[in-house]
């Protein structure tokens, strides 16, 4: 059966996403704060944003930027990323979005793949951004965010009195955003995003988690993730709110900011999830501003979601689901809920189908109840991989139906759960576990801080569970052993599920979105293996 949402469809947003983001904004907000550096404490605001929006346009088009050109955007959280991500697609630029802590070799790769000839960085990762330029070639000028000798900055382009560029842009077709799949299950790929998509996904966010200039968020997750483009820069901007923008995550300056700027809104990853719930540090703040938190980018845990709950004081916490080739959402559970089931990540977006499919039988369509791999159909889905296509014929089929390699179920009401990755499922003795559900029990111990987990060959050539755990740095965690862990697991799910193999470790690797990086750890085991 096909699923469709439960609220009215929106109209597709044909507007350029500086546009459909900042032209309301600006006019009806001008002199409200639209961006606070939650370190200096300095600020912009909506009307300042918008003209420097407007001068990094003209100074980039000034420097030989054209439409149809790529823009790296290499750069932490700042007040200047929405200026230079706006202002270069005014420019008719599409921004490929780069990790900050990317290394020389990860960022040539990204530039000689998306065919970027501009480079935006700052000063402490300059060293990387030239000698990627240098190993790609092609690349026209490095800009930086602060200040560099030998390189202009985006500040001293306020006062560029070249001509704002006239770009006439096709919001179906040109893109706006290439940023990159997160490689977990293989290597990066482009995302072709176009205005339409990134816009239109906006539109159909607000009825569901509606924000507005009374709303001060914190944006501690990365911009140059679709995740943080979007909850964290894109929606809020479009509405009026307040964006208190820190560089990365650190618990101790994240909650000094929440009490000092009074902030109301969180959107959030699970490790972030984990330390609310469970860190010491969290009670010498004030957190009595926060009004919800949401959590996506990766599976949350119901009991350390209701964990989280309770200590700050919430009905819950929300979650949402999307991925990058999704612009990125599909569901989230709705502002005006006062509770959803346990383990939701949310209700169908509108404007939005979905069907569920047999995981054996991909040409069946399944009901209620059943679990099946995750599809999706709608304004949202992107325009492709970039030069790849035939990875984007595998992913999106003739009818426009997105494959998302997600296994989930929806339930009477509508709630969808996400149950786990099909490629990452472990097929124990042909049973499917999945290491979702087996993390999820770890974090339940009171003495475990994080945890993972994969499949790997035992010596009877069987695919079993290994978990790697981090304990918590207290008695408690110095007293847990492996038997412990073990049984613990044993005594809460089938015996099948069982983790049969168990590895204490320093830290569980993830991804800036707070995904697992589980590659990671199959990679370790393999080259273990092959050294033994």
């Amino acid at each position: 059966m096909m699923f469709h949402s439960e609220y009215a469809d929106v109209p597709v947003v044909d507007e350029p996403i500086h546009e459909a983001v900042l032209g309301r904004s600006v006019d009806a907000y001008g002199t409200r704060t639209a961006l606070v550096d939650g370190v200096e404490g300095t600020s912009l605001s909506y009307a300042q944003l918008g003209a420097f929006t407007r001068r990094i346009a003209a100074a980039l088009a000034d420097a030989g930027l054209r439409k149809g050109d790529v823009l790296a955007l290499h750069s932490p959280n700042s007040l200047l990323f929405p200026a230079v991500f706006y202002g270069a697609t005014r420019a008719g630029a599409a921004v490929t979005t780069v990790h900050p802590l990317a290394t020389a070799k990860e960022l040539a790769r990204q530039l000689r793949d998306s065919g970027a000839r501009w480079i935006v960085t700052a000063s402490p990762l300059l060293e990387a951004a030239r000698q990627a330029a240098e190993w790609t070639g092609g690349v026209e000028e490095i800009f930086v965010c602060d200040h560099a000798e030998g390189h202009r900055s985006i500040l001293d382009m306020r006062e560029s009195t070249a001509p704002e560029p006239q770009i006439a842009i096709d919001p179906a077709e040109d893109l706006a955003a290439l940023p990159y799949s997160s490689g977990t299950t293989s290597m990066p790929k482009g995302v072709m995003l176009t205005h339409r998509n990134i816009a239109t996904n906006l539109a159909q966010l607000h009825p569901v988690m509606p924000s507005g200039p009374e709303d001060k968020l914190l944006a501690v997750l990365p911009f140059f993730h679709i995740y943080g483009l979007t909850a964290l820069m894109n929606a809020p901007l479009r509405n009026g709110s307040t964006v208190v923008v820190l560089p990365r995550f650190e618990l101790g300056q994240f909650l000094a900011a929440i009490e000092t700027h009074k902030v109301n809104a969180l959107y959030v990853a699970p490790p972030i999830v984990l330390a609310l719930a469970k860190h010491p540090d969290v009670d010498k703040y004030d957190l009595s501003s926060l009004e919800f938190v949401v959590s996506a980018a990766a599976p949350l845990d119901a009991e350390l979601a209701t964990a989280c709950a309770r200590r700050l004081g919430l009905p819950t916490v929300m979650q949402a689901y999307g991925m990058t080739e999704l612009s990125p959402g599909t569901h989230v559970v709705p502002r005006s809920a006062t509770s959803a089931p346990p383990g939701a990540v949310g209700k169908l977006l509108p404007s939005t189908q979905m069907r569920v499919v047999g995981l054996d039988d991909p040409d069946r369509d399944l009901g209620v109840g059943e679990a099946g791999e995750l599809l999706f159909r709608g304004p949202q889905v992107m325009k492709g991989y970039l030069g790849r296509t035939g990875e984007t014929d595998a992913m999106i089929d003739a009818e426009g139906w997105l494959r998302t390699g997600d296994i989930g179920r929806v339930d009477d009401e509508g709630w969808l759960y996400v149950v786990d990755r099909v490629k990452e499922l472990i097929k124990y003795k042909g049973y499917q576990v999945a290491p979702a559900e087996l993390e999820a029990v770890l974090l339940t111990h009171p003495a475990i801080a994080d945890a993972a987990v994969i499949g790997v060959t035992d010596e009877e050539g069987n695919e079993v569970p290994k978990a790697f755990v981090v304990r918590q740095p207290d008695e408690a965690g110095a007293r847990l052993s492996a038997d412990d862990v073990l049984s613990y697991v044993a005594e809460q799910v089938s015996p099948y599920k069982k983790v049969r193999q168990l590895e204490f470790t320093g830290s569980v690797p993830r991804a800036v979105s707070g995904k697992i990086l589980r590659r990671e750890l199959r990679a370790a085991e393999a080259a273990a293996a092959a050294g033994a």
